[in-house]
């Protein structure tokens, strides 16, 4: 049977659900990363991205030290910090993105936490298509010693849990999704289709670009036929985003299967807020939310019901 259809949300609406603080954030980022970049040429995307993301950089806290290194042929880079390690998988569609983008975010997670944090320079479409990026991230996941956490944005979110299916490992003491797009087919896509900061058109050109089966669970988790085995899950949605409706289609899934996740959608936010945790409360509230339980997760401490 096909799916119900439904009525994108319109700019009148986003303009209530969306508060003053995110759209100073969202017009911010389109200055530098206009909405029409996905016509642009793949260089020009990668250099506007990365441009962009240094523009909201905002350094390493004190005490934070990193450094380069390869980890099963894979360049990475390490936040030192105490075991277990948040292996962190970037954001930016599988086409843009790398250690300079997601740079703060990590060092970010290493002072909050006091976890180590390696973050993995995983191989960009359209030069390396799936499996590319899914195998690089595996290899450095399973190359980690010890238990570990796995963690990533967007595109990085979907990495994480491909690699959490493929481990089946108790050594993965948890995962944190952060709007990831786990290839399902919820009504967010057509509801919020022409969302700020995200547009389905613009997923569905980074579904081509990555040349992967839709049907294919490393790289589309949501298509799994098992999900049982996988490690406590938090994911989380931004409320304005096409991919909203994965988190929660996820979490219900593990749940279903006798794991331990849950989803939270985190109202009037957008895909990529990330980058306004320190300018706008709802996106400061939600990483907190990402710190917090990666902590207790390392600990073996975190359970669902601590997210009510």
């Amino acid at each position: 049977m096909p799916e119900p259809m439904h009525s994108p949300i319109t700019l009148p609406e986003y303009q209530r659900l969306i508060d003053a603080e995110t759209w100073a954030f969202i017009r911010q980022t389109e200055a530098a990363y206009p909405p029409d970049t996905a016509a642009l040429s793949i260089a020009d995307q990668r250099h506007i991205y990365d441009t962009m993301c240094q523009g909201f950089h905002n350094g390493h806290p004190p005490g934070v030290t990193a450094q380069d290194e390869d980890v099963a042929g894979v360049r990475c880079r390490r936040y030192q910090g105490r075991a277990p390690a948040v292996i962190y998988f970037h954001g930016g569609g599988f086409v843009v993105g790398g250690l300079e983008s997601h740079d703060d975010v990590c060092a970010e997670i290493c002072a909050a936490t006091g976890l180590s944090v390696l973050a993995v320079d995983y191989r960009l479409c359209p030069e390396h298509p799936h499996p590319a990026a899914f195998e690089d991230c595996l290899a450095v996941a399973r190359a980690t010693p010890g238990p570990i956490l796995l963690a990533g944005d967007s595109a990085g979110g979907a990495l994480a849990a491909a690699v959490a299916a493929a481990l089946s490992d108790p050594r993965v003491l948890g995962q944190v999704l952060i709007y990831p797009g786990l290839g399902g087919r919820g009504a967010s896509y057509q509801r919020h289709a022409q969302a700020p900061m995200l547009t389905a058109d613009d997923v569905a050109f980074y579904a081509r670009i990555r040349g992967a089966d839709r049907n294919d669970p490393t790289a589309a988790p949501l298509m799994a036929s098992d999900f049982s085995g996988l490690p406590p899950t938090l994911a989380l949605a931004a409320e304005c985003d096409p991919l909203a409706d994965d988190a929660a289609a996820y979490a219900a899934r593990i749940t279903a299967a006798g794991g331990k996740a849950v989803a939270i959608t985190d109202l009037g936010l957008v895909h990529g807020h990330l980058r306004a945790r320190h300018t706008v409360a709802r996106a400061r509230a939600s990483f907190a939310r990402v710190t917090d339980t990666l902590s207790a997760m390392a600990k073996g401490q975190w359970h669902p019901g601590d997210m009510s």
